[in-house]
């Protein structure tokens, strides 16, 4: 594809440079023959090179936008298909030098967006068939449960098993030593009991059978916000009706992405978006918390692993953008390749 490029841009640069070189040396004849009776040679020959400058900058600016131009028309192209779109085609009118190039691009984007269509169609029927799987569902729900109360309650109730036998003989030794403990047993015994609480919420079935997603979330988010004191704004902004593998997926990210403000964010409000373009959905959700240098969090931490794996089953992708200090966006997108049923 380049070899045939690069040789069919270099006759079409050949051809200009003849053009050009033409043209400089007639408007230079043409200037001695006309000129000739009215200047001296020395100023006929400092007016032949200024006009051999001028003509040769008007070709080559002439050139120049010639070929950015084309370039210009790939490199949008390239970027939209980045983007996800696939969809995107350059029309192979005329007979220059990227009409292969384009071509070429043409033929990629088709492929890819073929491939894009499968995999995305592939993905859904397999998030379908493992939420038909109650069994398996269940037992990943109790590793994740067991888990997060591994990590958070039970630390907490070990803290405070530790403290409250310590402090009968603190009571005796330090009286005011053994206040700054029993305020530190309280503020451990709320954080606990908020956790359990976020726990139950969990546990509740929120299954989106017989619901939209909007109506899901509309129920969920507001609940969830309110037993975890944030301040929620949800804004749906989706204007097409979503497969339900999709939906299935984003809920589940929108659970865990919430589940992370609450753990690690420290934040006061936030906002979740639910929107969509012509070629992707888009979910976003955004937090005033104190937010984390990307290089200081472990691999894994955050969620970011396991939503990304599940909007990488649908071909979409799972992003989280944070400084110290700014709150956190988490941003996830999937393509509308495949559109599949919609069952309801």
């Amino acid at each position: 594809m380049m070899v045939r490029f690069l040789r069919s841009g270099k006759w079409e640069l050949v051809g200009m440079f003849v053009l050009a070189s033409s043209v400089s040396l007639l408007a230079a004849v043409l200037f001695w023959n006309l000129m000739g009776d009215y200047f001296g040679h020395a100023e006929l020959k400092i007016g032949v090179i200024i006009i051999v400058i001028l003509v040769s900058a008007a070709f080559g600016y002439w050139a120049a936008q010639r070929f950015g131009g084309r370039m210009d028309i790939l490199f949008l192209a390239i970027k939209q298909a980045v983007n996800g779109n696939y969809e995107v085609r350059i029309p192979e009118n005329g007979s220059n030098s990227f009409v292969q190039l384009y071509r070429e691009f043409n033929e990629l984007s088709k492929n890819m967006e073929e491939k894009m269509k499968l995999l995305q169609q592939l993905g859904e029927e397999k998030v379908l068939t493992e939420s038909a799987s109650n069994e398996a569902a269940v037992l990943e729900e109790r590793k994740r449960m067991a888990r997060d109360l591994h990590d958070t309650v039970s630390q907490q109730l070990f803290a405070i098993h530790m403290c409250a036998s310590s402090l009968p003989k603190l009571l005796e030794a330090d009286a005011a030593r053994a206040a700054s403990v029993l305020e530190q047993l309280i503020e451990m015994s709320n954080l606990a009991q908020k956790q359990m609480r976020n726990f139950i919420a969990q546990l509740r079935p929120m299954e989106l059978e017989g619901k939209t997603l909007q109506e899901a979330l509309d129920k969920w988010f507001p609940d969830y916000c309110r037993q975890n004191k944030l301040q929620g704004l949800l804004e749906w902004r989706l204007n097409d009706q979503l497969s339900e593998a999709k939906e299935h997926q984003l809920f589940l990210i929108v659970q865990e992405a919430m589940a992370n403000v609450v753990k690690h964010a420290k934040a006061n409000n936030c906002t979740l978006t639910l929107s969509d373009t012509e070629r992707q959905v888009v979910m976003m959700l955004s937090d005033d918390g104190a937010g984390f240098k990307a290089d200081e969090v472990r691999r894994g931490s955050y969620g970011l692993s396991t939503m990304q794996e599940r909007a990488q089953k649908l071909g979409g992708a799972a992003e989280i953008i944070s400084k110290l200090g700014s709150g956190t966006r988490v941003r996830v997108t999937i393509p509308k390749i495949y559109r599949g049923e919609q069952i309801r």
